[in-house]
């Protein structure tokens, strides 16, 4: 939908903010601490203001939350980056949850760009914790009656809620942008590892068209972002290689695919991710792996210290904008993605 094209209509209340269809609903927005620009940024595409909520921390870390005006009644959509320190922020907003449940808000939806602990949705080995699933969760027990995510890291974890989980794909826009860089007649969709294949048939189908290529990889499952990036699958030889992922953490292996993909005779490398976490060493990883371009969504806030002369930052507030409207007039959240799923 274009922007300006809005069916709610912003209006002030007395003193409270809100979007109302037909009189009858109101929407309101509220933000956590973690990402206020991102959230300041949907609430414009929105053509609204954030609802005041007063959180601070108490000496001894515990977290307070307050909204400060009434949300009885409302369509509440909380806005929480799960990003570092993620326990952190995702206490604060299960208890933005809790606030707005005990304020008689109508529906809640806990709006989480980064889905918290996404990679954990699995069992390796004996003995270990679904986290993923242990979100789900908590949120429901909090009281939140949706989850709204971008690009989780496994589907499966729209199971994991009792609830709707509405799955966002930030792959229109990267492909948009991509499309603008590189030579689409020449170019090679390349797959991190091969449990990404089916996200990377995507990007080709929607680039024209464009083969496919992968890097296999092997993993050590005891230690955490360990593993090493082995060869290519495919024909990379004299193409521009567009590497795609759903997330970037330490950049050791996103690099060491780089470095294959380039081995193998590609021109050039690019790589689309959806969130850019860039824990240390990231930033030097990649600006040191011989990458054209680095172009991620602002999902999570970026400082300034992990960013690098081949980053570019896109916005995720048009996507997660569309979605939240969606929502609120009872529409389909999976028509605003043409097939992405």
């Amino acid at each position: 939908m274009a922007r300006g094209a809005r069916t709610g209509l912003a209006e002030k209340r007395g003193m409270m903010t809100f979007i109302h269809t037909n009189g009858e609903k109101y929407l309101v927005v509220a933000s956590g601490r973690a990402h206020p620009e991102l959230a300041e940024a949907v609430a414009k595409e929105l053509d609204t203001n954030l609802v005041p909520v007063t959180a601070y921390d108490f000496a001894n870390s515990e977290i307070y939350v307050r909204f400060e005006e009434s949300i009885r009644g409302s369509d509440v959509f909380v806005i929480q980056s799960c990003t570092e320190p993620v326990n952190k922020w995702v206490m604060e907003a299960l208890i933005m949850v809790d606030a707005a449940k005990r304020a008689s808000a109508k529906r809640i939806t806990a709006v989480l760009p980064m889905y918290p602990y996404a990679r954990q949705d699995k069992k390796h080995k004996g003995r270990e914790p679904i986290s993923a699933k242990l979100m789900a969760d908590l949120f429901y027990a909090a009281g939140a009656d949706r989850i709204m995510s971008v690009d989780l890291h496994a589907a499966q974890t729209q199971g994991f809620f009792n609830g709707p989980v509405d799955h966002l794909w930030a792959m229109p826009t990267l492909v948009e942008y991509v499309r603008t860089r590189v030579d689409v007649h020449n170019a090679v969709v390349v797959s991190p590892d091969a449990g990404r294949i089916k996200v990377a048939e995507q990007w080709g189908q929607r680039l024209g068209g464009v083969p496919l290529a992968f890097v296999h990889k092997t993993r050590d499952i005891t230690r955490p972002n360990q593993a090493k990036a082995n060869r290519v699958v495919g024909d990379v030889a004299g193409k521009h290689a567009v590497i795609v992922d759903d997330m970037i953490d330490t950049g050791g292996t996103i690099a060491g695919a780089v470095r294959v993909v380039l081995e193998a005779g590609a021109k050039d490398v690019m790589i689309a991710a959806t969130h850019g976490v860039f824990s240390d060493p990231a930033a030097r990883r990649l600006s040191e792996c011989g990458v054209r371009e680095v172009v991620v969504m602002d999902t999570v806030p970026i400082k300034p210290e992990k960013r690098f002369p081949q980053l570019t930052v896109l916005s995720i507030a048009p996507v997660i904008a569309d979605a939240i409207e969606e929502v609120f007039n009872d529409g389909s959240v999976a028509s605003l993605f043409d097939g992405a799923y």
